[in-house]
């Protein structure tokens, strides 16, 4: 897509691409929020332990992140709308599958590998690939953290959702209510369709580069391989409290609708929390933004774990941790972009990405397992703790200067 394009992007046009992202994202990780709300309800219903459970989301999570790179060099060869499409559909067929699955292994195949492959079409990577391709650089920050508010918001929506339809409908109903919901959502591809595969003018410094040498330039930075295991402790530390949290809390003694209400919270949060994120990485540097956005993990986490528990306790903790639950995501993919560019973000990003979805394999899977050996979620919450100190180590040194690359550079690659 040429410059000119993207700069003739009028304001209902933007705004337009900006909320049909963040729809598609608040659904797709709307759904994964709640996750944890079925893990009594499923492993109860079908006499499952709750390592079974923990397992299915962990393989979700790993396939998520394995299948990313992937889906990433599609979607910047062929566009991001026929990625999203085919996520929203595979989504809408996890979802039923994993309804009806009746042993551990179909719940495997089906919330384990299927929405694992949709999340994949559907959330960050694809739809940020998208907005930074169609967004002029001078708005990008704002687009980004727009979606990512959007998304939230849509995140938050899904917890009261969620818990009606269980409760009055039951957990299978719930599940097949979002399978239509995310077919009815197919649509919304279509205003993020990439008229050429081209994001950039022929002038642009990543013009000449092909996907091969892209990858080949990205992986010799030492930059790339920090920030790949820094966002390792993102996802570790969300998706064990997305999953486990609410167990966690009613092992503790208290009520249901805590649990809940601390999920609710969390999305309520994240949607300023994402939108300020977004805004700061055009701002700050972006490097430091997330070393701070660490630290302050690591800190709620201890104080919430050190400090006795009440309904109060929760609320503070999922405000606190919900305002910066997602604001990594748009400062990553932006920190990608101002180094390596837009050509092929959402490839690189994929690789970047990997290193959050092992984090949320280890997270849920050895939540699960150390739940189940010692009957208490300690552990991984020092380990949430110490992850989140270490990434933020990780994150100082990275360079964030632009690359600077002959036009020609990789083109024979």
């Amino acid at each position: 897509m040429s410059a000119v394009r993207k700069s003739s992007l009028d304001a209902p046009q933007l705004w337009l691409l900006v909320l049909a992202g963040g729809v598609v994202m608040g659904m797709a990780l709307g759904v994964r929020h709640v996750q944890g709300l079925f893990l009594l309800p499923v492993t109860m219903d079908r006499g499952w332990s709750r390592e079974t459970f923990a397992m299915a989301m962990a393989v979700q999570n790993l396939t998520w992140g394995i299948v990313q790179p992937f889906t990433g060099m599609i979607a910047d060869r062929y566009g991001s709308a026929k990625v999203i499409a085919g996520g929203l559909a595979c989504y809408a067929l996890g979802l039923a599958g994993m309804a009806h699955a009746a042993t551990p292994a179909a719940f495997l195949w089906t919330a384990g590998v299927c929405i694992g492959v949709a999340l994949s079409g559907t959330a960050f990577a694809v739809v940020y690939g998208a907005l930074n391709r169609l967004v002029a650089p001078e708005r990008r920050s704002w687009a980004l953290g727009v979606a990512g508010a959007v998304g939230g918001l849509g995140q938050f929506t899904m917890v009261p959702a969620a818990q009606w339809l269980i409760g009055g409908w039951g957990w299978v109903a719930a599940l097949l209510s979002f399978a239509a919901i995310c077919a009815m959502m197919l649509p919304l591809a279509f205003p993020l369709r990439e008229p050429d595969s081209r994001p950039q003018g022929a002038n642009a410094p990543d013009a000449g580069l092909s996907l091969s040498a892209a990858i080949r330039e990205a992986f010799s930075q030492p930059g790339f391989w920090l920030l790949n295991l820094g966002f390792l402790a993102c996802g570790f530390q969300l998706a064990f409290i997305g999953t486990h949290l609410p167990a966690y809390l009613m092992d503790k003694g208290l009520r249901a609708s805590d649990a809940v209400a601390a999920l609710a919270i969390i999305a309520l949060a994240n949607v300023m929390g994402t939108y300020v994120c977004g805004l700061l990485g055009g701002r700050h540097r972006r490097k430091y933004l997330l070393a701070g956005i660490y630290l302050v993990r690591a800190a709620a986490i201890a104080l919430f774990v050190l400090l006795p528990l009440s309904t109060w306790s929760v609320y503070a903790f999922a405000a606190v941790m919900g305002f910066i639950w997602l604001g990594t995501v748009p400062l990553t993919n932006g920190l990608i972009s101002q180094v390596f560019g837009v050509r092929y973000i959402t490839t690189l990003f994929g690789f970047v990405f990997f290193g959050h979805q092992l984090g949320s394999f280890l997270g849920v899977w050895l939540g699960g397992i150390v739940f189940e050996t010692t009957r208490s979620y300690d552990l991984i919450w020092l380990g949430a703790m110490a992850l989140g100190v270490l990434s933020a180590a990780l994150h100082w040194p990275i360079d964030d200067r632009e690359i600077r690359r002959a036009r020609a550079a990789g083109a024979a690659g």
